[in-house]
């Protein structure tokens, strides 16, 4: 016996699916600006912990929230006031000293046009200096109109985010409130409680995550960096530097670290001194993956390694440097999302 199956299409079906389709438009439309709002939504989070607890002690949130502001552009700005000039020292003399290291490295056939064009590019007589570099840059895009226009265009747009960027981050993290609300204006109103409750331990997770995360990297930059010192490894500022920043990739960023140290250890001070490198960045690794991730990330964020990796290759696929930013927070309101999901089948999850 078949059933006659009928489909009717009302006009507030249409209506719905055009509305659908409009948000949609204008989301890819402004998805820049989106972007940025995100930025700002994950920031204003990440200093919550922080303004929470000034709000213990009883101090207004105004007071709360632009004292942590004064204490992260405190510490940026003495950040590169006093660490900036020696890093840009090694990363200069590190560029000078590269075809040396190239030349002490047997490198197979197939590789060695890659190295060719490494030590071409690095040649003392050619970069004298980063800036000289920087310069040469400048006056390649400035010999034609249209590319000291778009010069312009990208350093005062990128000025104009950050400062977007700012200002909303301030207005959220100054209203108790302003995130909550904002869920809720662009949730449906049967979901908004629940959307608010899936923001809000997101949120928690997010603040928690880049807490955690600066903090590891610290940890990280500051062993490598005393280790280093103390091998007279050259650049030790320098390579510390670039493995608290390459350790915010779990898993693989202590091993690319690694490696460099490696090579310019080996360049300097021969086998014996890149073994001791290598041991060192081995300690620190197992060091970091056995104790400080699972107490410090895993344990209190509950987001895998392998998830945050396949987070910042989606991320920074789709929308670049704010997407690699963005993933993370992403990645842990996802997680909350489906652990919601498997409750609800009654799954562990």
């Amino acid at each position: 016996m078949h059933k006659n199956v009928s489909i009717t299409i009302t006009p507030g079906t249409i209506i719905t699916a055009i509305l659908i389709g409009a948000v949609a438009f204008a989301l890819w439309t402004l998805r820049d600006l989106a972007l940025l709002v995100l930025t700002a939504i994950v920031i204003a989070s990440a200093i919550e912990p922080g303004v929470s607890f000034f709000r213990r002690k009883h101090i207004p949130r105004v007071l709360a929230v632009t004292g942590m502001y004064v204490a992260v552009f405190g510490s940026l700005f003495a950040i590169v006031y006093f660490f900036l000039p020696p890093v840009l020292d090694d990363a200069q003399g590190f560029l000078s000293t590269a075809p040396q290291y190239l030349d002490t490295l047997n490198i197979p056939a197939p590789f060695a046009v890659l190295t060719d064009t490494a030590r071409t590019a690095a040649a003392p007589d050619q970069s004298q200096s980063i800036f000289d570099t920087l310069f040469a840059f400048q006056s390649a895009f400035a010999d034609t109109t249209g590319g000291a226009v778009r010069v312009l265009s990208t350093f005062f747009g990128g000025i104009f985010a950050l400062i977007l960027v700012i200002v909303l981050s301030f207005y959220f993290a100054i209203q108790e409130t302003g995130i909550d609300d904002f869920v809720r204006l662009i949730t449906p109103s049967k979901h908004e409680n629940y959307a608010v409750g899936l923001w809000l331990r997101a949120k928690k997770k997010i603040g928690q995550w880049m807490q955690g995360q600066l903090l590891l990297s610290l940890i990280v930059g500051v062993i490598v960096y005393l280790g280093l010192l103390i091998l007279g490894v050259p650049y030790a500022l320098l390579l510390a530097l670039l493995a608290a920043i390459l350790d915010l990739i779990p898993i693989f960023g202590s091993f690319i670290a690694g490696i460099l140290g490696v090579i310019v250890a080996f360049a300097s001070g021969g086998v014996t001194l890149a073994l001791i490198v290598a041991g060192l960045f081995f300690i620190v690794n197992q060091f970091e993956a056995h104790l400080i991730y699972p107490l410090v990330v895993n344990k209190v964020v509950g987001i895998p390694p392998l998830l945050v990796i396949l987070a910042l290759i989606v991320g920074g696929s789709l929308a670049g440097f704010l997407g690699v930013l963005l993933s993370i927070p992403l990645a842990a309101a996802l997680r909350e999302f489906l652990s919601d999901v498997e409750r609800r089948k009654h799954l562990p999850v």
